[in-house]
């Protein structure tokens, strides 16, 4: 007990703080586009959806160092965009925050789109042809129609992506590396310490994690259950 209050003492909260921050910025990017991809998806024919949504669930499916390897490839300054991106844009991704931004965004991003395309192709199509008859422009029927109607499928899509952003190591170390303060996450650092033999340090990093996404879980059966509050149980 003494050796494990003296760890938590000494602890270097960096890895929890950039996991957060990471998942945070990760999670709104994802939402926004995720929400974007699903409306055009859903209208789509059934040829072109099965393709499209093929491509953009691949991340979800694909080992995450197979996904980092991809990013690593577009982004890395010995590669065209990586160099138009410094030399345009003074912007470098290898080895940095905004490469573990996007590492966790491009994993996370599946889950957002293939609930928010869930939630959206449940809507009661009514509601959206009474709003049209009421001559609702189709951004305001949207955003205060659909957005709405599939608040709970949304909602349960945002927490996912924020728990898988938060947990992501495979693409992220590929893409952003280890840098003690800088890029090192939760699931980096476990893997730092397990490998120098130090199993308490490890242990606690897993019970933080492990509590953040139990929280993050409750909160989501939460949201997505006052919906079937009222159904009869069989």
């Amino acid at each position: 007990m003494d050796e494990m209050m003296e760890i938590l003492k000494n602890l270097d909260w960096s890895p929890l703080f950039i996991s957060i921050k990471t998942g945070i910025v990760a999670t709104i990017f994802s939402f926004f586009l995720g929400i974007y991809a699903a409306r055009k998806v859903v209208k789509t024919t059934p040829g072109k959806k099965a393709i499209i949504d093929g491509i953009l669930t691949l991340p979800m499916v694909l080992p995450p160092t197979v996904a980092g390897f991809f990013l690593l490839l577009i982004f890395s300054r010995r590669r065209p965009f990586g160099i138009f991106l410094f030399e345009q844009f003074g912007i470098k991704v290898v080895q940095t925050w905004a490469g573990c931004i996007i590492a966790a965004t491009v994993i996370a991003f599946p889950l957002m789109y293939r609930n928010a395309r869930a939630a959206f192709e449940q809507i009661d199509v009514n509601l959206i042809h009474a709003a049209r008859t009421l001559g609702m422009p189709e951004y305001k029927i949207f955003w205060k129609v659909a957005v709405p109607s599939a608040g709970p499928g949304l909602v349960a899509g945002t927490i996912l992506t924020f728990a898988r952003a938060l947990g992501e190591y495979g693409a992220t170390s590929m893409l952003a590396g280890n840098i003690p303060g800088k890029t090192g996450t939760i699931s980096q650092r476990i893997a730092m310490v397990i490998q120098d033999g130090d199993y308490m340090t490890a242990g606690i990093w897993v019970v933080i994690i492990m509590l953040v996404a139990f929280v993050l879980i409750v909160l989501m059966n939460l949201v997505t259950g006052r919906n079937t509050k009222n159904i009869r149980r069989w």
